[in-house]
């Protein structure tokens, strides 16, 4: 019985591949997402752009809202 199962689900191998690829994928970007050493980094670029005047104060307040609501998982529609 498990060869004939086998056999039958041959065709279908590309497709399990192609599904657990993607889990995989959407596994390690989740994770940079939610790398501390990422987050400080994206938050030390806003503050640097701020600093340089490429953002206004608004806009600053915005990224780093952004950023801290990816972290804790918040959606905000504005």
């Amino acid at each position: 019985m498990g060869l004939i199962t086998s056999l039958l689900g041959l065709p279908l191998a590309p497709v399990r591949g192609v599904i657990w690829l993607s889990e995989v994928i959407q596994d390690q970007v989740e994770g940079q997402l939610r790398d501390p050493a990422a987050l400080s980094g994206e938050l030390e670029d806003i503050d640097r752009a701020a600093e340089e005047g490429r953002l206004t104060e608004e806009e600053r307040t915005r990224a780093q809202q952004a950023v801290l609501d990816r972290v804790t998982g918040i959606d905000r529609k504005e």
